[in-house]
């Protein structure tokens, strides 16, 4: 009777929490309160009384405490040996099928920007804060190309303004080269971790988390310096969200990468045992990858000659 309840099986059974419901209650704040935010944004009005941004940072705030919590649990459970090597491969399953469905997040952005870019003749709706106030083709909007024409040709159509889209080979390629090298930084990480080469470890995922940093950075930069508008335009908004999706996980791609280099510094992982860091470069390589189809597709693909004459005429008139 004694092994009655004795484990016969290399599965971890997870020990009763609250984390999944309370990080599902966190979530539904946070998105009442993003309504709220909106709300708030366009008529002053929140949700039952109570301002957006209030609301929403409440929900976001205790999304993050509860993934705090539950994190520290799996990390937890990982230290006393649950994680058998049946378990870390169902694990590894989890985070391939995680990025699988971050792929096709990227595949509507990418199919918004090729379908206007593909086919700039279309028919084309015009809206004022989501009323619909007329019809018009692409051929009018874009002036019948991809990029459109510049604004003087289409700011009647259209209340948001294009100029023209950057230069490729500038702070584009520089990001590429930035994103590359993180690449290989974080790959050199890794192979210091199989080898127990704990400097080579640090060293690597600081220099990642660095070079993630100032691509941020520099994106911040290109931004500032854009010759369209996000609103009112089809270019800016499918490149905005685009490359601005992909500068999120950038984001969320280091932030990762800087936990896991706390927790290497505090003597974490080992050559047996290290799916968070693994996790964390798989997410940073996918990121690299999905820059590098959005470099190719939008930035030199998608620049055209009306890009090159417009930096061209910037250049003549600085």
């Amino acid at each position: 009777m004694a092994d009655t309840h004795a484990k016969h099986h290399d599965y971890h059974l997870v020990d009763p929490s609250p984390w999944p419901l309370l990080a599902a209650i966190a979530a539904f704040v946070a998105a009442v309160g993003f309504i709220a935010l909106m709300r708030t944004h366009v008529d002053g009005q929140g949700v039952l009384g109570i301002k957006g941004p209030y609301l929403f940072g409440i929900g976001i705030l205790a999304l993050i405490a509860v993934a705090w919590c539950w994190w520290l649990d799996v990390i937890r459970e990982a230290n006393r040996g649950d994680h058998t090597p049946v378990v870390q491969l169902h694990l590894r399953y989890g985070m391939i099928l995680f990025i699988a469905s971050e792929v096709m997040f990227f595949v509507a952005w990418f199919w918004g920007y090729f379908d206007s870019a593909l086919f700039p003749s279309g028919v084309h709706e015009l809206r004022n804060n989501s009323q619909l106030v007329g019809m018009t083709t692409r051929n009018q909007v874009f002036g019948g190309v991809w990029p459109p024409v510049p604004v003087d040709a289409t700011a009647a159509m259209t209340p948001g303004f294009f100029k023209h889209t950057f230069d490729p080979w500038g702070l584009p390629l520089v990001n590429t080269l930035i994103l590359l090298t993180s690449g290989c930084t974080v790959t050199w990480a890794h192979h210091a971790l199989l080898k127990n080469d704990r400097r080579g470890l640090v060293i690597g995922l600081l220099l990642t988390v660095l070079l993630g940093a100032t691509f941020t950075f520099l994106q911040y930069l290109e931004y500032r310096h854009a010759g369209f508008s996000f609103a009112g335009h089809t270019y800016g908004a499918t490149f905005f969200m685009a490359t601005g999706f992909h500068g999120a996980h950038v984001i969320i791609g280091t932030i990762f990468l800087l936990v896991c280099l706390v927790r290497a510094l505090r003597g974490a992982f080992t050559p047996q045992q290290h799916f968070g860091f693994e996790a964390a470069a798989w997410y940073w390589h996918f990121v690299d990858v999905v820059w590098l189809f959005l470099f190719a597709c939008i930035y030199v693909w998608g620049a055209g000659p009306i890009a090159e004459g417009a930096a061209a005429a910037a250049g003549a008139g600085h």
